[in-house]
């Protein structure tokens, strides 16, 4: 039986639309009209506007979040948090794990997004062997995704060396290496987590230009059909390197070396010259842009304004989950190009509103990177939230948007995936029993890991 929704103004393809009843039925929106009037037993919301997808995240790293701000006795950066993360990986259990996970994607949903693309790569035991069961991590996040109601699109990842040109693997990298052989079957362990979870999609995650060779680039792609993830020039450092390897930049080379498509979701892509994102926007592939990590781990400012006006497509994730935020996200996006370039509302269109540009674009470029169907549409998934706007109710409907990503007096209420309601008054519908296996998780990791 359907379910009904209404909405005093609903953010659809077409634009905002006013009085709207909404059906619900076997996870997607069975019928959409407006200018309609409201039905007893409706649910009633003043503002609905589409569920966004969180395109890049490390699960595991959210258990670090606010473990990694103390200075070392030399300058910190990226480099040196990655030595922090890798000694953090080796004390976490696959329990520990998958409740972490559970935590972070409640938080997520809290935040508005209704799904996520786990950048899976902690796939071994703590001293590097491969578990009995292949995918027995992959397993866990399927579970944390289930009993959290997220949408997930896992993406494994082929990690095998530890820097360009096939260079070895380092013991701290001893949790996510595989070789083609094991990460094949680690590829047909993943397709059967996914098959036994709604609405699930599977893709793949070459790791990095650092990580795999040409060829390992090359086989990994092949291994899904749906989306293919990728870091790429998030550090200067990386840039260099990659410049004594092949004598070409990161985004450079994989445009000329890979057939780069509407597949690919390129993360981060901090580092690149004009040409390397005119080249990107051209390709049709997606720039999954982490702006609260890349603020966090100093990486740079990725260079929108030229990107999109050669229009590039974009998504954002939250990476290492120090802060979990839609609307933080998308501020830290417009707010670090106003830095750069000294400028106001940089990343809206003429005339238009800096949070509904940076929603419409998070939201397009989010399903495309997740290989999914976004937006409020008849026949659509039904993935939304309801804006609660009651401390500012003055705020037109493009004003409640820049309300919500920079003044926070527009916050979510409820949030639904795949038809179900996860979200209600901005708490999760379990998060007691899920935050309370976080606590005690952590407890025993802090306990083991110091």
């Amino acid at each position: 039986m359907a379910s009904h929704l209404f909405a005093e103004n609903i953010l659809t393809p077409e634009g905002w639309r006013a009085n709207a009843r909404l059906a619900i039925e076997g996870g997607r929106i069975a019928g959409l009209a407006f200018e309609q009037t409201p039905e007893p037993g409706d649910e009633r919301h003043g503002i609905i506007v589409p569920a966004v997808a969180n395109v890049h995240s490390h699960a595991f790293q959210r258990a670090m979040a606010g473990l990694a701000e103390r200075r070392g006795p030399a300058s910190d950066n990226f480099w040196s948090w990655r030595e922090v993360m890798y000694r953090f990986t080796f004390a976490i259990e696959p329990d520990e794990a998958e409740a972490i996970a559970a935590q972070l994607y409640m938080e997520m949903m809290e935040a508005g997004f209704a799904r996520v693309g786990e950048f899976h790569y902690l796939h071994n035991d703590k001293d590097g062997s491969l578990y009995g069961n292949i995918g027995e991590m992959a397993e866990r996040i399927a579970a944390a995704a289930g009993e959290t109601g997220i949408g997930l699109t896992l993406l494994p990842v082929f990690y095998a060396h530890s820097d360009f040109g096939g260079a070895e693997p380092n013991n701290g990298q001893r949790r996510f290496i595989h070789d083609r052989d094991s990460f094949s079957r680690l590829m047909e362990a993943s397709a059967k987590v996914v098959s036994g979870l709604d609405h699930a999609v599977l893709g793949v995650a070459p790791h990095s230009l650092r990580a795999v060779t040409p060829e390992e680039l090359a086989f990994a792609a092949s291994l899904a059909d749906g989306p293919v993830h990728m870091h790429i020039s998030e550090q200067t450092k990386e840039v260099d390197d990659c410049l004594a390897w092949s004598g070409k930049r990161p985004v450079e080379w994989l445009l000329e070396n890979t057939r780069v498509d509407g597949r690919w979701c390129l993360i981060h892509a901090t580092h690149m010259t004009d040409a390397e994102a005119e080249g990107l926007a051209r390709s049709g592939a997606i720039a999954g842009l982490c702006p609260v990590t890349e603020a966090n781990l100093g990486d740079g400012i990725f260079p929108a304004s030229r990107f999109l006006a050669s229009g590039g497509a974009f998504g954002v994730g939250s990476d290492s989950n120090v802060l979990i935020g839609l609307a933080d996200e998308l501020r830290q996006l417009e707010y670090a190009q106003r830095l750069g370039e000294r400028a106001r509302n940089v990343i809206a269109e003429p005339g238009g509103t800096t949070g509904r540009r940076l929603f419409d674009g998070a939201l397009a470029g989010g399903a495309q990177a997740m290989g999914i169907e976004a937006g409020i549409a008849d026949g659509r998934p039904a993935s939304f939230f309801s804006l609660d706007n009651s401390a500012a109710p003055w705020l037109t409907e493009d004003q409640a948007l820049d309300g919500f990503i920079f003044a926070g007096q527009v916050k979510p209420d409820c949030v639904w995936a795949n038809g179900v309601k996860q979200v209600e008054a901005g708490r999760h519908v379990r998060r007691a029993a899920i935050e309370a296996r976080f606590r005690k998780a952590m407890t025993a990791l802090m306990a083991r890991s110091g």
